[in-house]
């Protein structure tokens, strides 16, 4: 391959990616091209985009990047998951098509520039949570001690409420209220 042909695919590799830090890489090798299609179509359907990369013109592509520590497990046919929202919610969906699809073979993936290597780090990296289930997390955690102190705070006004209120349904209904 010349030299203008392979600069013209490290381009379009940047171009493909992007500002994409974090990536999964799997192999399909062995998977049928229909199921191919089906398992692209699928991930499409989720914003996840599969690219099937050429392993030493993506190192150079992505050499100086977060996707640089993907270069290890580049070796034999790849292709590289990546969008969404994040690289958490391709890792599940990849996860949930290896049920289906068991040639799937996972690699690896890099969150953050840390590297998850094989089918067990990429088990793992699934179990993390999306970023809105961190925010979700982080504002239950800010908000939770608020919550029990106006719990602390209106516990007893409403029991002198619902005392109060029991007496005027007594008055009410012309029953005589006993001293305490």
């Amino acid at each position: 391959m010349s030299k203008p042909v392979k600069n013209m695919i490290i381009e379009d590799y940047k171009e493909r990616f992007g500002d994409t830090q974090d990536a999964l890489v799997i192999g399909l090798r062995g998977i049928s091209s229909n199921d191919t299609n089906a398992i692209r179509n699928g991930l499409a359907k989720k914003s996840i985009r599969v690219t099937v990369v050429r392993n030493k013109l993506f190192g150079q592509a992505f050499a100086d990047t977060g996707l640089s520590n993907l270069s290890e497990l580049l070796s034999g046919a790849n292709a590289v998951a990546y969008g969404a929202e994040s690289v958490v919610d391709v890792a599940r969906e990849i996860i949930e098509l290896v049920k289906k699809f068991p040639g799937i073979e996972l690699k690896g993936a890099v969150l953050d520039g840390e590297l998850f290597k094989g089918a067990d780090g990429i088990e793992r990296l699934s179990k993390f949570p999306t970023r809105d289930e961190a925010i979700a997390k982080d504002v239950t955690l800010v908000i939770s001690p608020g919550r029990k102190l106006m719990g602390a705070v209106k516990g007893p006004g409403s029991q002198i409420a619902g005392i109060l209120k029991a007496i005027e349904e007594k008055l009410e209904k012309g029953e005589a209220i006993s001293k305490a």
